[in-house]
């Protein structure tokens, strides 16, 4: 048996989910292969990024045992009102669910109305863990909102996955702003608002950051100078290096520590990082440690 190559973060929409969001006629909806959200300018979807065979050989080729697909949380789907987002996040778990080899998925939840009977519904059907939107906890009131989902992710010893919600005050800029701007703000809040307000609250819960939680990491001269929290977080909070070359992510690991670092590329909008002797650490006993005791660690 060979242990396991983790890439945290990767996106894939199959069939229902695709159907579900061309059913729609607001707000995000697919007109074909055209992508309409509330944040950002339309865009054409490329049908090959989507397909399952193909996605499946890509993976193959960058070295990767193991996708963890999650929702595009920026098209909005979890803060719809819960009746427009229940059908949507039902085709998402029908579709994910039903990947194979070598695709496994995160969950997603409504944020309306909350509901940890649904997650661990998900989460005993296959899901490794809960992804939520930043922007959904990037302050008390997030927290107090998702609390009854993080109570039921920390009761099942699953981990949680934080990527960039929708940037809906991005709207009419440029195309590359809500990436460069929007994201990167939403990561800066989330990354500060779990030491104030999660981990308190969740001690047990494992939580990785997309995109290096935006460098939030690196400020930490200019925390000391302002009164912010000192210390680096619990042993359980990773981020994962997606859309980062090795020089960022050497930066961050020289704050963190190389074992809080996890492979995630954001395909198929990035590829997977390579840093060499390192990679051993980034693709398989990182995540491994993430996703916890109970993931099968290696290949049959």
């Amino acid at each position: 048996m060979s242990a396991l190559r983790i890439d945290i973060h990767q996106h894939v929409w199959p069939e229902p989910f695709l159907a579900a969001l061309r059913a729609r006629r607001s707000t995000p909806r697919l007109d074909g292969w055209i992508l309409h959200t509330g944040g950002e300018p339309p865009y054409r979807v490329e049908p090959g990024d989507h397909s399952v065979s193909a996605r499946a050989e890509l993976a193959a080729a960058d070295g990767i045992d193991l996708a963890l697909v999650s929702l595009s949380s920026p098209l909005g789907i979890e803060s719809l009102p819960a009746d427009q987002a229940r059908p949507l996040l039902d085709a998402y778990h029908e579709g994910v669910l039903a990947l194979p080899r070598p695709f496994r998925a995160w969950a997603a939840a409504g944020l309306d109305d909350p509901d940890p009977a649904a997650l661990r519904d998900v989460l005993v059907a296959g899901c490794v863990g809960l992804q939520l939107p930043a922007n959904a906890i990037a302050d008390e009131a997030g927290y107090e909102r998702c609390g009854p989902l993080l109570t039921e992710l920390e009761r099942r010893d699953k981990p949680l996955f934080v990527h960039p919600g929708p940037d809906f005050e991005g709207a009419g800029g440029p195309s590359w702003w809500a990436a460069i701007v929007g994201y990167v703000g939403q990561m800066h809040a989330a990354w500060f608002a779990w030491h104030e307000y999660g981990a308190p609250r969740y001690p047990r819960l494992r939580v990785a950051f997309a995109m290096l939680a935006g460098l939030a990491p690196l400020h930490s001269d200019r925390i000391a100078a302002r009164g912010g929290p000192d210390g680096l977080p619990g042993a359980g909070v990773f981020v994962e290096t997606s859309s980062y070359g090795s020089g960022i992510v050497d930066a961050v690991a020289a704050r963190l520590g190389a074992d809080r670092i996890v492979l995630g590329s954001d395909r198929p909008y990035a590829s997977p990082l390579s840093v060499g002797a390192g990679d051993r650490r980034l693709r398989i006993d990182n995540p491994a440690t993430l996703l916890g005791p109970q993931f099968p660690a290696r290949n049959p």
